[in-house]
């Protein structure tokens, strides 16, 4: 990995953060809000799409591993009280709930 890609990397990391989904809601009802697959890293999803890599992004809509948030989703989240990692990746907010909150939830 170059230097430019690992500071770019530092960056983005720094700037994800765990957040109440009910705090992305306005996000979410912009249509700008997209969940991250818990099989790929936030990070790494958010430097593709800095750099606009059209054809990794293409194939992970394409595998459903990003997508729009679903109605479902949010109300599901809403409703539990989810946090997710966050981060900002103009004009979209990712979003993928924590590890921790997919195993609490799988127990519930």
């Amino acid at each position: 990995m170059a230097e430019d890609e690992q500071v770019g990397n530092a960056r983005i990391n720094a700037e994800t953060a765990k957040i109440k989904w009910h705090e992305l809601q306005r996000f979410f009802a912009q249509g700008i809000a997209l969940a991250v697959d818990p099989k790929l890293d936030l990070v790494d999803v958010a430097v593709h799409m800095q750099q606009d890599n059209k054809t990794v992004i293409e194939s992970w809509l394409e595998q459903g591993y990003l997508a729009p948030v679903t109605d479902e989703q949010a109300t599901n989240w809403l409703a539990t009280d989810l946090t997710v990692w966050s981060v900002v990746v103009r004009p979209w907010v990712l979003v993928q709930p924590t590890p921790l909150e997919n195993s609490e939830q799988s127990t519930a």
